[in-house]
């Protein structure tokens, strides 16, 4: 395995046509517009390097990505234009944009929009102590980074309701029976396992592989841009609510939140 790229907070590595895309934030990985900026960067670079035939997404640390840290501004958005797509969106669609398969290896948390870059790959490797939630209604705020497309797509639209309603963490044995994992199997091993499914993919017709992937998906980045259009409009509105606020105290304070409804 070789590194062919280190531009923090995220770093390419190669693994023969197997591409290694390494989010390096420990222990959270908590995402910011540059980590997004990076990652799909990579993503890009990745995609036009006809070398390269799957992705593997990794992270260091405890966790795979908690999602975005609220206690700084800049995950909200930067803008006045009530309408606008929040920024961090904008790449995340770079990434669904990326034409080569991908596998996410999930050792730990992916919370909020760290779920939503968890379904940016086609598979999912996990372990037991991994834990997946789309805890937004829980703060405050209406879902994001498309998983109001890809959630119910992957699950079920019953199951990502009560996901999204109730906000409630899947450890890893609950997210395979759900379909929301592919393979699990032990937490030291979830890496290794995730190249391991990489370089099954890229042993077949990488030409063929990006065809069929291409048929599989139809149509899903355009809805994925759809979503996050109308998501960011929630959201900016949500954003400036009391119960906004009173979900970041409630989740700084580790207790349940007292929502008012305005």
């Amino acid at each position: 395995m070789t590194t062919t790229q280190t531009n923090a907070p995220v770093q390419i590595s190669r693994d023969a046509h197997v591409a290694i895309v390494e989010i390096c934030k420990p222990p959270h990985n908590f995402f910011d517009p540059e980590m997004l900026q990076a990652l799909a960067a990579a993503f890009e670079e990745v995609d036009n390097d006809p070398d390269y035939r799957s992705i593997v997404l990794c992270a260091q640390g405890t966790s795979f990505c908690a999602g975005a840290d609220f206690s700084k501004r800049e995950v909200r958005p930067a803008h006045d234009s009530p309408r606008r797509v929040n920024p961090i969106y904008d790449e995340a669609l770079r990434m669904f944009a990326c034409a080569k398969p991908v596998v996410a290896a999930i050792q730990g948390a992916a919370i909020g929009g760290g779920l939503g870059l968890a379904l940016v790959g086609d598979f999912r490797v996990t372990c037991a102590e991994a834990r997946f939630s789309a805890n937004f209604n829980r703060l405050g705020f209406h879902p994001g980074f498309g998983l109001s497309v890809t959630l119910p797509r992957l699950i079920g639209m019953q199951k990502a309701a009560l996901m999204f309603y109730t906000g409630r963490r899947v450890g890893g044995e609950e997210a395979l029976a759900m379909g929301m994992a592919d393979l699990l199997v032990e937490r030291d091993a979830v890496r290794a396992e995730a190249i391991k499914l990489a370089r099954d993919i890229a042993v077949s017709a990488p030409l063929a592989v990006q065809s069929t992937r291409a048929t599989l998906r139809r149509g899903l980045v355009e809805a994925i841009r759809a979503a996050v259009a109308h998501e960011s409009i929630e959201q900016n509105r949500q954003f400036k609510s009391e119960d906004f606020k009173e979900g970041v105290a409630a989740m700084a304070a580790r207790r349940e939140p007292a929502f008012k409804g305005r």
